[in-house]
């Protein structure tokens, strides 16, 4: 143990690590608690909040933000479990995607959620017949909407343009006399996600009028009752050099401002703001251990125990292309950096890099590393089993102690779902 070493909540990082191994990735539950809080308590009281699993579907991490009031957006008959196993009510719960099967649209008939979120016309007419099959009196279901308007911003746009998510505008006003002959589906508000990852509060104040607006017209032109509209969200986390975090009291102040010009003539409205990384990203850390520090032609590198596998987000996709996410050296948490580091994991692939020319202290074998910001789209969105290395441990600090969430994959969480034929 160093006296400059990281710490969560008085534990130190060493601590942590000898108790449940590296690499790992490790979650503040106060960090959880205070940015949802944070959030809630500058945002209008009739938008409620609710999780996106997809960012981060571990149970206690879904379990500690619906203890706070958070309710839940899904997208899978597992993550519906998981927010169901985590005390979140059907009634706080959605459920979308834009390639539902049969098994889960007959599975979300009958389980009583806030609404389905559906994605296609054809998507409302199996479940207005599934639901005469069941003798479902009547399901709940919201529209989700490709706007004709434009995202403003510079995030990843999931609307105003072709995309499979949703159905355009224009579609929905070709389609009137459908919408009214539906049986036992109760249209129940529009839907809109116009896209992720915006820091600039202008940009997403912008999207939500423009959003409101829409629902507003819809509900006049095609008689669509607005018993909720779910505005998406996309708050961005500023990861790179250069980037800043939002502005949260000017955002704030901005969807409030859209918000209560809504309810004049929506009083009766419930609002969602659907939030995932926002949520967790700055709760959690993926720590991994230098096995490895070594030389190659003029540049220095650290080989850790963790990679790309467990952190995708890491290795330069879509909007991160070949820019660092924020990297600590955990052991010496609070000593200034001398030197650049490329940083890599175990895997046989020159594309496992986690870092490159990273500044860090002196880096020693066996001296812990973090990425921070690493609590959403970490496991959920890496490729786990590759080189069979396997999913890692997540552990959760909480009123200073820590706990393990998830344990890590073994040899035969790997290999007990496999068959070997007879050759």
């Amino acid at each position: 143990m160093t006296s400059s070493e990281f710490r969560v909540q008085g534990l130190s990082i060493s601590e942590i690590a000898a108790e449940f191994g590296t690499p790992l990735y490790l979650y503040d539950a106060e960090v959880l608690r205070s940015t949802y809080q944070g959030l809630r308590d500058l945002l209008h009281p009739s938008v409620d909040i609710f999780l996106s699993l997809k960012a981060n579907p571990n149970i206690s991490v879904c379990g500690c933000l619906g203890s706070l009031g958070a309710g839940a957006e899904v997208s899978s008959l597992v993550e519906l479990t998981t927010a169901r196993r985590a005390g979140i009510a059907a009634k706080d719960t959605i459920f979308l995607g834009p390639g539902k099967n049969r098994a889960e649209l007959e599975e979300l008939v009958t389980a009583g959620l806030h609404a389905v979120v559906c994605e296609s016309l054809e998507e409302v007419r199996i479940l207005d017949e599934l639901a005469v099959e069941r003798g479902v009196g009547e399901l709940a279901v919201m529209l989700r909407i490709n706007p004709d308007f434009h995202t403003k911003g510079s995030g990843l746009a999931m609307g105003g343009k072709p995309r499979q998510f949703g159905i355009d505008v224009e579609i929905l006003r070709q389609n009137q006399e459908f919408l009214k002959g539906l049986r036992r589906v109760r249209l129940t508000g529009i839907h809109a996600y116009m896209g992720t990852r915006f820091l600039k509060h202008a940009d997403l104040v912008h999207n939500t009028r423009q959003i409101l607006e829409t629902a507003d017209q819809l509900s006049d032109e095609l008689g669509i009752p607005l018993g909720t509209v779910d505005f998406g969200g996309g708050f961005g986390v500023a990861y790179f050099e250069n980037e800043t975090d939002l502005d949260l009291p000017s955002l704030a102040e901005g969807i409030n401002e859209a918000v209560e010009r809504f309810r004049d003539k929506h009083p009766d409205t419930r609002l969602v703001n659907e939030l995932g990384r926002y949520l967790t990203a700055m709760c959690g850390t993926y720590v991994m251990r230098a096995l490895y520090v070594k030389e190659s032609m003029g540049e220095q590198f650290v080989v850790a125990d963790g990679g790309t596998n467990h952190h995708m987000a890491a290795v330069g996709i879509g909007s991160f292309v070949k820019r660092n996410f924020p990297i600590r050296s955990l052991t010496r948490y609070a000593d200034e950096a001398e030197a650049e580091y490329t940083l890599t994991g175990p895997l046989c692939t020159p594309n496992d890099v986690v870092g490159k020319k990273v500044a860090l202290p002196p880096v020693e074998p066996g001296d812990l590393i973090g990425v921070e910001r690493s609590g959403a789209y970490g496991p959920s969105a890496s490729p786990g089993l590759f080189l069979s290395h396997g999913y890692p441990a997540e552990v959760m600090v909480h009123e200073g102690r820590a706990h393990l969430v998830r344990r890590r994959d073994d040899v035969e969480d790997l290999l007990g779902k496999q068959s070997l034929i007879e050759f």
